[in-house]
């Protein structure tokens, strides 16, 4: 299973590469002239799973999975008719299990996407490449705040990052908009079974300074 998530994972890289080659080309020739920039902040909330903290020789084993929630925001520079390159961040904390166990990941990198304007309304693609932590901490027992806890398994990893992405932005007026957008964050690295994957769903306010 973990080779078959991997062999996904590279096969997403390279299609998200030759597209973006592809259409970066296109849309150069349109005339791909600087035409301003777009930044905010967002929210976010989704649903991770997969992940699991092995916690014995016996192969015992506590799921990953539940509900993150986290903040970030994205910056923009627009190109073309379509175009848009920038960077964006995000810090995202999952409770799991029994004891108040959480993961948390950082992380930030370069994007690129494409949007089509249909009035109001902008339909947007494409994807991040970046790199941050990641950092789990799964509590074995419930031990009182005044105790020293020993029963804990503490974890801590650097991550790359591939985030695929789709969205959508209504504009309010010429200089605001409101996003909503959903992503699934891979760690191409995959150095720990932990690490819990799945869609996310942001939204937020983006601001435009635009031609």
């Amino acid at each position: 299973m973990k080779h078959l998530l991997n062999l996904i994972k590279i096969t997403i890289i390279i299609i998200a590469l030759l597209l973006s080659n592809i259409l970066l080309s296109q849309n150069v020739a349109e005339g791909g002239i600087f035409n301003g920039y777009s930044g905010g902040m967002m929210l976010h909330t989704g649903y991770l799973g997969g992940g699991e903290v092995i916690i014995s020789n016996d192969n015992e084993f506590i799921n990953v999975e539940g509900i993150p929630f986290g903040i970030g925001g994205a910056l923009r520079f627009h190109f073309g008719k379509h175009l848009r390159l920038g960077t964006e961040g995000y810090t995202s904390t999952l409770n799991y299990g029994k004891n108040n166990s959480y993961m948390t990941i950082s992380w930030g990198g370069l994007l690129a996407d494409l949007h089509y304007d249909f009035n109001d309304i902008v339909f947007f693609l494409g994807g991040t490449l970046g790199f941050g932590s990641m950092k789990n901490i799964t509590i074995l027992s419930n031990i009182p705040d005044l105790l020293t806890e020993y029963n804990a398994i503490y974890q801590k990893y650097s991550i790359m990052v591939v985030a695929p992405f789709i969205g959508m932005e209504y504009a309010i007026s010429s200089k605001i908009r409101l996003i909503v957008k959903a992503d699934y964050v891979f760690d191409v690295l995959s150095k720990t079974s932990a690490f819990a994957t799945g869609p996310r769903i942001y939204t937020g306010m983006m601001f435009f300074h635009t031609k």
